[in-house]
């Protein structure tokens, strides 16, 4: 019984122990399973006209429903729908140009699950239905546009000044920690 006893309480036990409790630690910091569960709701408004320190010029032009003309105001390019993938995902994509010349991607009424380490990603792939899409974002040209600021609401991601749109034709919710698209939606220009 003695003997029984030491072995329980002796160096191995303590090692296997402690590798053990290692390895719960590092599982947790690298599934996050608690993020399931915790939504981020952000509601950004799309950017209007870049403010200068010129004097005031005079009022643009409107439109008949009183918004800001197309040549003053933001103008959508392309858009589309978010389809699922690793995770159920819907809400709309918008590329747009704003009226100082620079582009946003804008996620508009975005619902999908949060996760370890989410961006968004404007891209070159074909979106597929299905496991077929969870992987093909990373297999050709992308630009990350940031980590995603929630899993719900609707979020502006600055393009680099120096993104040629012409080759990208979709937008990817990706997970850069599993590689794996969450959703997806394919770009129609408008």
């Amino acid at each position: 019984m003695g003997r029984v006893r030491k072995v329980l309480t002796g160096p191995l036990v303590i090692a296997m122990l402690v590798v053990a409790v290692g390895g719960a630690g590092f599982g947790l910091y690298w599934f996050q399973p608690w993020k399931l569960w915790q939504d981020e709701t952000v509601q950004e408004a799309l950017p209007g006209v870049a403010e200068t320190s010129a004097p005031p010029a005079a009022a643009p032009a409107e439109s008949p429903s009183g918004s800001p003309s197309p040549a003053t105001g933001p103008r959508t390019l392309a858009s589309g729908e978010l389809i699922s993938h690793e995770h159920a995902t819907s809400g709309t994509v918008k590329l747009v140009r704003l009226a100082d010349g620079s582009h946003v991607v804008r996620l508009e009424n975005l619902n999908t699950s949060n996760g370890p380490d989410l961006r968004v990603w404007l891209t070159d792939a074909p979106v597929k239905q299905g496991k077929a899409g969870w992987h093909v974002f990373d297999d050709g040209k992308y630009v990350s546009l940031g980590k995603l600021k929630g899993n719900k609401g609707s979020q502006n991601y600055v393009l680099p000044g120096d993104t040629d749109l012409s080759g990208f034709s979709s937008v990817s919710i990706w997970c850069d920690r599993f590689d794996v698209s969450f959703g997806a939606a394919e770009l129609a220009r408008t």
